[in-house]
C-alpha cells in the first residue's frame, strides 16, 4: 500500500507517551510544546510512518515513527507556499521573488524546511543566514536544461536555495539533475542510489 503520507509533511498528534523511553528529554518538550514531526523516508510498519522531530538546536533532531492512527492534522509543503509572514529575513524574501515564478511552472511546489516549519507554527525556525528549502513535484520528465534554467533562477536569490525534485521514484537535488554528472543520487524510502534517469525505477546501486 503506498502511503498517503509524503516526506516533508507535517503531523500532529505524536504524543510524549508514544516515545521510546530512551528518547531524549528534549524530544518530549518539543512534543509538549505542540510542535509538530515531520515525515521523513524510512520503511515502517504498515500502521505506522517514520517522522523526525526537531529540537531549537541544529543538532538536535531525532528519528521516530508515530502511528498513522494517532494523526490529528497534515500541512502539506504545498500548503505553506502563499502563507504570509511578518518577518523580514533573507529566506523570506527569496520566497517572495520565486513565488510567482513557481506558480507559473505548472508544477506543484512547496516550503520545507525551517522555512516551512516556521510558517506551519508560528515558531521563528529561521534566521539570518538560514537556506531556503524547496520541494518540486515532479512526475514527469524534467530535461536537465531546464533544470539549469530553474537553478539560475534560484542563484539569484538573496539566500542559498536547495530544491528537492520529488519524483515518482524518490527524490533529487536539483542542483545534481542540473549538474554536469552522468548518475545522480536518488532517495527513496529504502536507500540512496546513483541512478541515471530519476523517473526511472532502477536497480542501479551506490557505488
Amino acid at each position: 500500500m503506498v502511503s498517503t503520507y509524503l516526506a516533508h509533511d507535517l503531523l500532529w498528534g505524536l504524543t510524549p507517551q508514544q516515545l521510546p523511553a530512551d528518547a531524549p528529554v528534549w524530544v518530549a518538550d518539543a512534543i509538549n510544546a505542540g510542535q509538530p514531526v515531520v515525515v521523513r523516508r524510512s520503511l515502517t510498519a504498515p500502521d505506522h510512518i517514520a517522522v523526525g522531530v526537531r529540537g531549537r538546536l541544529r543538532e538536535q533532531r531525532y528519528a521516530t515513527s508515530m502511528a498513522v492512527m494517532a494523526i490529528s492534522r497534515r500541512v502539506r509543503p504545498e500548503d505553506l507556499c502563499h502563507v504570509p509572514s511578518t518577518r523580514d529575513l533573507p529566506a523570506l524574501q527569496a520566497l517572495s521573488r520565486l513565488r510567482p515564478l513557481l506558480d507559473a511552472s505548472g508544477w506543484a511546489w512547496g516550503v520545507s524546511g525551517s522555512a516551512g516549519f516556521e510558517l506551519a507554527t508560528g515558531i521563528e525556525a529561521l534566521h539570518e543566514r538560514s537556506d531556503l528549502d524547496l520541494i518540486l513535484r515532479v512526475p514527469h520528465f524534467l530535461d536537465r536544461l531546464h533544470a539549469r534554467e530553474l537553478l539560475a533562477q534560484l542563484d539569484a536569490s538573496a539566500c542559498a536555495v536547495d530544491m528537492q525534485l520529488q519524483t515518482p521514484c524518490g527524490a533529487v537535488a536539483l542542483r545534481e539533475w542540473a549538474g554536469a554528472s552522468r548518475r545522480v543520487l536518488l532517495k527513496d524510502d529504502v536507500q540512496a542510489r546513483l541512478v541515471s534517469d530519476p523517473w526511472q525505477p532502477s536497480l542501479e546501486q551506490v557505488a
